[in-house]
């Protein structure tokens, strides 16, 4: 069996046919030889398989941040995002108190189909008691998800005293990448875009019509915190906003050939002003999107410089069901930038991220020092961008840590706001949706009072005993509190876009783009259409 899995690994990653050479041959029966060597003679018995996927892994690391093994028990999950769906009951859960909780159900799923409510708990599945016995979120999704058409039951705990079962079918639950769009003024519209899925570019193609249809001229497209995903999603994204046959991005790597990917379909937005925005969390199709998006000066990037990931990856499945993602390329923005940040050291690169703020540069642009080499222009207006290290944004916008506070920072982290607004909403949903039966009813007229703060901090010192409220901080942060604490709830009450139409009014990258995208400031840059 060992024979076997590194035989076909090392065909598979390195690409070779029946004509394998001498050295290549002696690198399997090299391996296979320690392999046998430790089986047979090792002074304790050992697992072979678990050394060899730990050899798999070390091999990777020799070649660059990117190449990545996935054993096989995790291959599921690791594409679940990608491939924008899952085989599941469609709930959102939240393990509190010990205890199983429904937090929302997915618009579709068969859940809400079977009248399943958020603030059900869930004691049984299978006639298997889930409640106090220390359940793990690994261990609901392993009893939770199977295969399509299979059927699971559970037994609801509802209002205290009823307790009701389900006999629920598995389906196909979406995993939406867009998580939120909405008119942020009577012009503008916004639309925020977690990852880029297989699903991903019918998503925005609703959004984009569903806010044309409410009037928007102009459009901001959030790509804040988003990692990346599929090449070609970037590709087909980034037609919606380019007209023509535009390049969009070319790739090329030792066994690769030029790639080059353009556009082509009429896109859905390629006339009206578009602004895109970036931090540092955002990587590679991001990247992509907003380096084509830049180079053709079709919209502006507002933010902060990107992550900083210029390679691609091809998953290759292997015999067993593990997968490796092997780096097989690299990729170039339509003006030549090729913006992968050096990896030669591996712990610094590791580090990248904090070094960036540690160095000021979250603060202050002038804190980023990039070579005269790395320039390049921007098509059409001959603009200044630069490669290397991420997309630098035509806007920097600062980080603004004004309102963070340590005790915000504790309240945050440790979880404690979350569940106190889980707990909140399911005690309170009756009586919060009779008042705010919508949510535009509730996002005018709802108010944090002081004797809900009071309720979270109380809550927070009886999870945390070492949690110490202090005046300084409190008063810091009051105002981020009191929105986080009604995005949170309107959260748990509607949905996750929600939380955003609401939690924006702090992102500060987000209102700057607003007052650009509708002033003159937009006109000067030589972009209005």
């Amino acid at each position: 069996m060992t024979k076997v899995f590194i035989s076909s690994l090392l065909l598979i990653t390195l690409n070779v046919s029946a004509q394998i050479d001498k050295n290549k041959i002696s690198t399997t029966q090299k391996f296979d030889e320690v392999i046998t060597y430790i089986s047979k003679k090792y002074v304790d018995s050992v697992d072979t398989d678990k050394l060899t996927d730990a050899a798999i892994v070390a091999l990777l690391e020799e070649l660059d941040p990117h190449s990545t093994y996935i054993p096989k028990e995790e291959v599921e999950a690791a594409n679940r995002q990608i491939n924008g769906s899952f085989v599941g009951i469609g709930i959102r859960f939240q393990i509190l108190r010990d205890t199983l909780m429904v937090v929302a159900t997915i618009p579709g799923g068969p859940s809400e189909k079977l009248g399943i409510l958020p603030g059900d708990k869930i004691l049984m599945i299978d006639n298997e008691n889930v409640a106090g016995i220390g359940l793990q979120n690994s261990q609901v999704r392993e009893k939770l998800m199977g295969d399509k058409g299979t059927k699971v039951k559970v037994n609801i705990q509802r209002d205290e005293t009823k307790q009701i079962d389900f006999v629920i079918t598995r389906d196909n639950i979406p995993v939406n990448s867009v998580d939120a769009y909405y008119m942020v003024s009577n012009e503008t519209g916004y639309i925020k875009l977690s990852s880029f899925s297989r699903t991903s570019v019918k998503e925005v193609d609703k959004a984009l019509k569903s806010l044309k249809s409410e009037g928007m001229k102009n459009l901001i497209f959030d790509l804040q915190g988003n990692g990346g995903g599929l090449l070609y999603t970037a590709k087909y994204l980034a037609d919606e906003f380019l007209s023509g046959d535009k390049l969009i991005v070319y790739s090329e790597g030792r066994s690769q050939p030029r790639s080059d990917l353009n556009a082509g379909n009429k896109g859905s937005w390629e006339n009206g002003r578009l602004i895109i925005l970036t931090d540092e969390n955002s990587a590679s199709a991001s990247e992509i999107l907003s380096g084509a998006i830049q180079d053709w000066d079709r919209g502006l990037i507002v933010g902060r410089r990107t992550f900083g990931k210029g390679l691609v990856q091809r998953p290759i499945d292997l015999t067993d069901g593990s997968q490796v993602r092997l780096t097989i390329a690299r990729y170039y923005t339509p003006s030549g930038r090729f913006i992968q940040k050096s990896y030669e050291d591996k712990k610094a690169y590791q580090m990248d991220l904090i070094n960036r703020y540690e160095n000021g540069e979250y603060i202050n642009r002038d804190s980023i020092q990039l070579p005269d080499s790395l320039k390049h222009k921007t098509l059409l207006s001959g603009r200044t961008v630069y490669g290397g290290g991420g997309i630098m944004p035509d806007i920097f916008v600062p980080l603004d840590t004004n309102e963070i506070s340590d005790m915000y920072t504790s309240i945050i982290r440790g979880g404690h706001m979350n569940t106190f607004c889980i707990e909140y909403a399911n005690n309170n949903r009756g009586a919060l949706l009779e008042s705010y039966p919508n949510f535009n009813a509730f996002k005018n007229n709802f108010t944090v009072d002081q004797s809900l703060i009071d309720k979270l901090l109380e809550y927070t010192k009886k999870e945390n005993d070492k949690f110490e409220f202090e005046e300084s901080d409190f008063e810091r942060s009051k105002n981020l509190i009191e929105l986080r604490i009604k995005a949170s709830l309107a959260n748990n009450l509607w949905s996750v876009s929600e939380f955003y139409e609401l939690y924006n009014a702090k992102n500060e990258i987000l209102q700057t783009a607003i007052e650009i995208i509708e002033s003159d400031e937009y006109k000067v840059i030589n972009l209005d259409n």
